[in-house]
């Protein structure tokens, strides 16, 4: 064998070296960008449930945000004050949620849950009562989302999940 045949042989090495050493970084990024995904979904999940731990963990904040949801005028000045702290901390995980989907770290079938999480809980008077008047503390690009969601008419949220408003306690 002269020194071109086993350049060329080398040339040939090398060259399904390279496509083998690109396909295996391609389906390590895939990897990567699939665990991303699934931890921020994860991470979605987490920051709504730890704003809502409260609500299964405390009957009085409980009935705070229910009430709240469904009839301001039911409660008194601190109380409304709590409710807006929570209405706050709800409408900021819900952000984060939406900034995830926006740049493509949630599936699409995941998304759509939240999404219609959202229109029930932005269509009661509480929540819109607060969403109103500071909806400035939110990003241009949430206030737009929220501003394109079409509302249901029978909203179902845990001031009224069974389809008439929850006794008052």
């Amino acid at each position: 064998m002269n020194w071109q045949a086993i350049d060329a042989v080398a040339q040939f090495v090398s060259s399904i070296a390279v496509v083998l050493s690109l396909w295996y970084v391609a389906v390590q990024v895939h990897r990567t960008n699939r665990i991303a995904k699934l931890s921020a979904q994860d991470a979605a999940t987490t920051a709504l449930r730890e704003v809502t731990r409260p609500f299964t963990e405390n009957a009085e904040v409980a009935r705070i945000w229910r009430l709240g949801l469904e009839d301001l005028d039911a409660l008194n000045d601190e109380e409304t004050a709590r409710f807006f702290h929570a209405a706050f901390q709800f409408l900021k995980a819900m952000e984060t949620i939406h900034f995830h989907h926006v740049y493509g770290l949630m599936e699409e079938q995941i998304w759509r849950g939240w999404s219609n999480l959202y229109k029930h809980y932005l269509a009661t008077p509480g929540l819109r009562f607060y969403w109103e008047r500071r909806h400035d503390l939110f990003s241009d690009r949430f206030q737009q989302f929220i501003r394109q969601l079409e509302l249901p008419e029978d909203r179902l949220t845990v001031g009224n999940l069974l389809g008439r408003q929850l006794p008052r306690s």
